[in-house]
């Protein structure tokens, strides 16, 4: 079976760009699972109900969040409503939404598990133990579980890509909106990639329009950030899986 893993899509030029790509790829490459992370997916960032609607019906299977998760309160009730609209699992228990969820084609369930890291970030549960904490969960209840590791320094992402090798199928990275060329089968059977990149605007630093982040870098004053327009790439990576095994049988850097 075919998991599309899509990188941070960033505001609204992001989410159309998604809409007008996704259907398309999906059928051309026989594509059985869409995994997309959303947490900037609405304009000025964060995630809202009617963003996540959008990425949703452009087919989605499964949102997994980050950092900005919770900017807007507004999704509160949302992800308390949607088991498919993730948030990291490693914020307290009492936070809205749940940090894991499992997609159930009908011949495959598929775990997937939102994590953030904890290395120049927020301080959260220890990844690790919260990575051994949803693969007990998941353990009756999933085929095989992929992770979508949101997290800020790549010796971290790939730490945690070899301590979960063999036991999940997958561990992408994402957060840092530029896409790696590392990807890889780790030694027992996961598919690696440190980062996915994002789904937004090619021209921009990180999908800011670059005279903005420049004037912020440059001051270390105050600016809104806005997104600028034009050509968008949708980046991510299209993972092969064994049902049977669980274990990753090829692994495809995808930027559109």
């Amino acid at each position: 079976m075919r998991i599309l893993f899509i990188g941070d899509v960033v505001s609204a030029v992001g989410v159309e760009k998604l809409t007008r790509t996704l259907p398309r790829f999906k059928k051309e490459h026989g594509v059985d699972v869409v995994i997309v992370n959303g947490e900037n997916a609405a304009v000025g960032n964060g995630l809202l109900p009617a963003s996540a609607d959008l990425l949703f019906a452009a087919g989605a299977d499964c949102i997994t969040g980050g950092n900005h998760t919770f900017r807007r309160r507004e999704l509160y009730d949302y992800l308390d409503a949607s088991p498919y609209c993730l948030r990291p699992a490693n914020y307290r228990d009492d936070a809205p939404g749940q940090g894991f969820c499992v997609v159930d084609k009908g011949f495959v369930r598929v775990g997937v598990v939102n994590i953030m890291g904890t290395v120049f970030m927020e301080p959260l549960e220890n990844p690790f133990d919260c990575a051994d904490r949803m693969l007990s969960a998941l353990k009756d209840e999933a085929d095989f579980t992929v992770v979508d590791f949101h997290a800020e320094a790549t010796a971290e992402k790939r730490a945690l890509g070899f301590y979960l090798d063999g036991r999940v199928a997958a561990v992408v990275g994402t957060h840092t909106h530029v896409q790696t060329a590392d990807e890889q089968i780790l030694p027992h059977g996961t598919a690696y990639i440190t980062d996915l990149g994002m789904t937004g605007p090619v021209q921009s630093v990180l999908g800011v329009t670059p005279e903005l982040a420049i004037e912020k870098m440059r001051t270390n004053l105050p600016v809104r950030f806005q997104n600028p327009d034009g050509e968008c790439r949708m980046q991510g990576m299209l993972v092969e899986i064994d049902k049977k095994t669980g274990k990753a049988l090829r692994a495809e850097r995808v930027s559109i």
